[in-house]
């Protein structure tokens, strides 16, 4: 009975072309990917608070410290800040901060602080979003936005 299931799902894997599917498969159009800040008495410098690796890309979330606590964070795109964008940001950008519950996008602030922090990506066209988000308290508060 074992054997028979096996090799039914072996055919209809098979049939179904299974592996080339998972192969071809786009990255989300709006996704969000939550992170904890560090924690405190880390050495002063810049710390890696989190990182997301996928097939579509890695995203790090780096704390600068300074005497052993966090005072700003901020996103790296496999490897690179991602680039400051030139104008306004697209419709589809806010309509994914709003789905996804986070703030509205807006001007960031000099600093980004919170108890958590979420990163934002959204496909637009042939670019990608990269907004980070930090939460105090129960609100969720924008802090920057670059594509890549």
């Amino acid at each position: 009975m074992r054997k028979a299931s096996m090799l039914i799902a072996a055919a209809f894997l098979a049939a179904s072309g299974g592996v080339t599917v998972a192969a071809e498969k786009a990255p989300p159009v709006c996704a969000a990917i939550t992170f904890r800040p560090v924690p405190a008495g880390l050495s002063d410098g810049e710390q890696n608070a989190g990182l997301y690796k996928s097939n579509f890309g890695r995203i790090d979330v780096v704390a600068k410290v300074e005497k052993g606590a966090p005072i700003d964070y901020f996103v790296e795109f496999n490897g690179k800040p991602p680039k400051a964008l030139k104008g306004p940001v697209p419709p589809n950008v806010a309509s994914c901060a709003k789905a996804k519950l986070r703030g509205t996008v807006g001007t960031p602030p000099e600093r980004c602080l919170g108890d958590r922090l979420a990163v934002l990506i959204d496909h637009y066209a042939d670019r990608r979003y990269i907004l980070l988000y930090a939460q105090r308290g129960k609100e969720w508060y924008f802090c920057s936005v670059g594509s890549a």
